[in-house]
């Protein structure tokens, strides 16, 4: 395993650590292994394209330990009431759609889809990440939002259902051609 990858692995790991940091209220820990996370993320990229370390592990390892340490953070925040239930469903049910259509394609074809994200999807995680940062920041730094918090929750909300709605299209359009084979 190389050293992306092992960066990603340790994200993936911070998952329950950042959930434990949000059930007992230490949201200023909670920030800042989420920022902790982001530079991470940003690191493993650097160094797998700058050396060549590109792997068929790290294209699975790290989107899915960005996806796991933000929806679990999203939905740890929602069942505190620090986010909008309805928001919180939103992303849960669009990153299960996301999911489900690729485990989907793997059943009818043998073949995991490498799922290339949309500008609308790299929008929608860029909503999603400061808008669970901003929240965490208010509740542990005793940042003020300045209306901001209502803005990306609605931002989440829109990019969240429109890139779901160009997924869904895709997946249906992969469907119907699986469908039409003998």
């Amino acid at each position: 395993m190389n050293l992306p990858n092992t960066i990603s692995l340790m994200r993936l790991l911070c998952v329950p650590v950042a959930i434990w940091l949000i059930v007992t209220d230490d949201f200023a820990a909670a920030f800042w292994l989420f920022v902790l996370a982001g530079v991470s993320d940003a690191v493993d990229g650097v160094l797998a394209r700058r050396w060549g370390w590109r792997t068929k592990l790290g294209s699975y390892l790290d989107p899915l330990a960005d996806k796991a340490l933000v929806v679990s953070v999203y939905v740890t925040l929602g069942l505190h009431q620090h986010l909008p239930a309805w928001l919180v469903i939103l992303v849960v049910f669009r990153d299960m759609v996301i999911i489900g259509g690729a485990m989907l394609q793997y059943a009818f074809t043998a073949n995991l889809p490498r799922i290339k994200p949309l500008m609308i999807s790299k929008l929608n995680t860029v909503a999603q990440i400061l808008l669970a940062g901003l929240t965490l920041a208010m509740l542990g730094l005793g940042a003020r939002d300045f209306g901001l918090a209502t803005l990306l929750i609605y931002g989440v909300a829109l990019t969240t259902l429109f890139s779901g709605l160009v997924y869904g299209r895709q997946w249906l359009r992969t469907f119907a051609r699986v469908e039409d084979q003998p």
